[in-house]
């Protein structure tokens, strides 16, 4: 047996597990714990666990060394091991999302052939600054957390596309912010920022820019010269000056929402 589905049945244990499974789904059941035979699943290849009530992941998870796809969504996770840095073969996604993670371990950067992550909705105040050693992602999603600030090797993600940072408490970006030369989607809605860096001009290829409710009271000129900008909203921030060269924005056909 290569795929084993267990959705929804309700499950609170595991039954006895095929030791040639690649492929694993029990989402939405009421697992509380994860069985040590899982860990000895050396061929598995995906992973799906969400939307149960685990509150922890042991350390023998590094022992999944074939794992592409790990989905630990919607449980009530406070912590993750150190060891799941050594899931060197995560290359496709890892979810996260909806639990109650105050931080992330430093060992995460070693995922260097990731290339979606999705830590949202949990209560992370800051990344380590290893985080950036993950160059091989693509998304990244962190909305919906308690983020002051972001590591200023951010900038190294430089094959980053979508960054969505909605809804936590930036005040401001680092200026390594202008390193993501490949990035199409800048989500900032949500925050406190209070200014930009005028590195964000850097951003050739960046096509949608969401600033909604933040508290700018000015714009770098540097936007305004975005050759790819598709789609700027301003919306909310209730103290922005709008610049003259937002008129030019719309001439050439990007949207503008003020």
């Amino acid at each position: 047996m290569r795929t084993l589905d267990l959705d929804g049945q309700g499950l609170t244990e595991f039954p006895d597990l095929p030791p040639d499974l690649w492929e694993l789904s029990a989402y939405d059941n009421d697992l509380t714990a994860l069985p040590d035979a899982l860990w000895e699943l050396g061929e598995l290849r995906m992973l799906n666990v969400a939307a149960n009530r685990l509150g922890e992941v042991s350390p023998k998870i590094s022992g999944l060394t074939t794992l592409h796809t790990l989905d630990l969504g919607h449980n009530a996770l406070t912590a993750l091991p150190d060891s799941l840095g050594d899931l060197t073969s995560l290359d496709r996604y890892l979810y996260l999302s909806d639990n109650r993670l105050t931080s992330v371990p430093e060992s995460l950067g070693g995922l260097v052939k990731l290339r979606y992550l999705n830590i949202t909705d949990n209560l992370l105040t800051s990344l380590p600054e290893t985080f950036g050693g993950m160059v091989g992602l693509r998304e990244l999603r962190l909305y919906g957390n308690r983020l002051a600030e972001l590591p200023s090797s951010i900038g190294n993600l430089t094959r980053l596309r979508e960054l969505h940072l909605r809804d936590n408490v930036l005040t401001s970006l680092p200026p390594s912010i202008g390193e993501l030369v490949d990035l199409r989607e800048l989500s900032l809605r949500d925050n406190h920022l209070v200014r930009l860096p005028v590195e964000i001009g850097s951003l050739a290829a960046l096509r949608v820019l969401d600033l909604r409710n933040n508290a700018l009271t000015a714009l770098p000129d540097v936007i305004g010269g975005l050759p790819a900008l598709e789609k700027l909203d301003l919306r909310w921030n209730k103290s922005l000056s709008m610049p003259v060269w937002l008129l030019d924005l719309e001439r050439r056909g990007c949207v503008v929402l003020t």
